[in-house]
């Protein structure tokens, strides 16, 4: 998970970094697939924070 988390991670910022390069309609569709990422990375976030939960309240 902290894998997919830095991925996640990695790809929004290229992204957001690539719709600073093109204009118009293109820039809104990288934008919005950076939010999209971002949903993933916080989802991602939740499952490891629960994970982590989860291994402390066994030990």
């Amino acid at each position: 998970l902290a894998d997919a988390c830095e991925t996640l991670t990695s790809a929004k910022t290229m992204a957001t970094d690539f719709a600073g390069l093109v204009d118009g309609s293109h820039r809104h569709v990288l934008l919005g697939i950076a939010q999209l990422i971002m949903l993933g990375e916080l989802a991602v976030n939740r499952a490891l924070d629960n994970l982590e939960v989860t291994a402390e309240s066994t030990v």
